[in-house]
């Protein structure tokens, strides 16, 4: 799971295209490839080899600041956990 580090004033709150999760990140760009089922590229290619390719799915939905950076942090905890709140 990713979730911001707590005292996190300002960061992005993003939705995948490609596997639909939403997800929070410290990085704030209209798009960025999903922790969840996209993968940064090896750029570490040979002579011979074509570039890889990154897949930018999850867009930016909003800028989240503030006070609200925790509550959408406990909100997609509880929405991954399923309702259990008692590990926060």
């Amino acid at each position: 799971m990713y979730f911001v580090p707590d005292e996190t004033e300002r960061c992005g709150y993003y939705e995948c295209e490609g596997c639909g999760t939403r997800f929070l990140d410290v990085r704030i760009a209209p798009r960025i490839v999903c922790p969840y089922c996209g993968e940064e590229p090896d750029m570490e290619v040979g002579p011979d080899d074509p570039m890889p390719e990154t897949k930018e799915e999850a867009v930016l939905v909003k800028v989240v600041e503030g006070e609200v950076v925790e509550m959408y942090d406990k909100l997609l905890s509880l929405a991954v956990t399923g309702g259990d709140f008692g590990w926060i």
